[in-house]
């Protein structure tokens, strides 16, 4: 009896890994959810929304180089 205890057990805490590892590798399931997930993250791409993003990153890196010219006329 002790035995095939032990073989059940040792079958489950084999199996369960396995089968969540194989669920959660099933495109299916995921497919939609990607998808959805990517467009709200990437959105297609808009003239409008890229020349945004262009604007905004030249602002940034000038506000970086002005910081640093500062720092580095401060040290001086």
């Amino acid at each position: 009896m002790g035995v095939k205890i032990e073989v059940f057990r040792m079958m489950l805490y084999l199996s369960f890994p396995v089968t969540m590892f194989w669920i959660s590798n099933q495109a299916e399931y995921f497919e939609e959810y990607i998808v959805k997930r990517k467009r709200e993250i990437f959105p297609p791409d808009e003239r409008h929304h890229r020349k945004e993003l262009e604007d905004f990153k030249e602002r940034m890196r000038n506000r970086k180089e002005q910081r640093i010219l500062k720092e580095m006329a401060e040290e001086n």
